[in-house]
């Protein structure tokens, strides 16, 4: 395992990252080591399913740190994200003292040992390296926005019983975001940005060959060629490389050695890439047939003419 210290460049995280199994490019790797470099937060944009959240899991690999996440959703409040009071231990320590001579002060029961720690509190409490994962940020109200400024800018948070609670270790921030909702930009000020798209064809094919090193390598590129192209269609939810990689699993745990040639077989097997009625339902066997031919033409593909290689 890699640790922080003896990453000296963007180059070598870029190869520390490949051994953990995430096929980063030179941008990607460059702007992450930055991120590392200046203790900033890295902003991650792009659609579902395009290894942001991965990257983070890979990071936390290499460095031998923490990896907490924080799971973003609609009415996330500070409870949830940053820490609670322990009530019923509170609640405890006083029924434990009545009855005593003196009375219960308020810093016997508002003191650190009564906090529960939530991820943000959790990643700058660690004393050791730590990555901390704020995913699918567009997810969360623009209030909880707000409040995660002081996190990002000073690495703290302040609970009003017992003051500021500063980071023992900078941790490494990751941000993702799916694009649902404007970020603003007070947060995106604070962040260092990467754009996240579908990987080319040939860093498609290498991730999943890294990944699943047992699949046939004709199934492997067939398959990829098959999503990349099925990614242009119409859909209502694009495929991205974890449903690329559970397909091939899939047809590899069926010993297919290439992309089955009975339509019907492969569309059995669709369930992995295609995941909402709509989609699943549009593409049939002759749609199928014809991605796997690979002629398109606008939004519908297209069967190569049997003449077309006289003409």
């Amino acid at each position: 395992m890699t640790t922080t210290g003896s990453i000296t460049g963007d180059r070598q995280l870029r190869e520390a990252l490949q051994r953990a199994g995430y096929l980063a490019d030179e941008d990607l790797a460059t702007t992450v080591w930055l991120a590392g470099e200046l203790q900033r937060p890295l902003l991650l944009e792009g659609d579902a399913g395009v290894g942001k959240t991965a990257l983070a899991q890979a990071l936390a690999q290499v460095q031998g740190a923490v990896l907490v996440r924080l799971q973003c959703f609609e009415g996330l409040d500070l409870a949830q994200a940053a820490y609670e009071w322990n009530y019923g231990r509170q609640l405890m320590a006083i029924r434990l003292q009545d009855g005593q001579p003196g009375t219960v002060k308020e810093s016997d029961v508002f003191s650190r040992d009564y906090l529960l720690e939530r991820p943000l509190l959790k990643a700058i409490s660690q004393d050791g390296p730590c990555v901390l994962l704020i995913d699918e940020i567009d997810r969360a109200d623009e209030a909880f926005e707000a409040f995660l400024l002081e996190v990002l800018a000073e690495y703290q948070i302040t609970v009003p019983e017992i003051g500021t609670l500063r980071a023992k270790h900078i941790p490494r921030v990751i941000l993702t975001s799916n694009g649902t909702r404007e970020l603003s930009d007070a947060l995106r000020r604070r962040c260092l940005y990467h754009h996240l798209d579908y990987p080319t064809l040939a860093r498609e094919i290498a991730i999943v060959k890294t990944a699943l090193p047992e699949a046939d390598t004709r199934l492997v590129e067939e398959a990829v060629q098959f999503v990349q192209r099925l990614r242009h269609e119409d859909l209502s939810k694009t495929p991205g490389i974890a449903e690329t990689l559970d397909w091939v699993r899939a047809l590899h745990r069926m010993n297919h050695h290439a992309l089955p040639e009975d339509m019907a077989v492969l569309l059995t097997t669709l369930g992995c890439l295609l995941k909402t009625r709509e989609d699943r339902f549009a593409l049939g066997t002759d749609r199928a047939r014809q991605l796997i031919e690979g002629r398109r033409t606008v939004g519908v593909a297209e069967k190569a003419p049997a003449n077309a290689a006289a003409s």
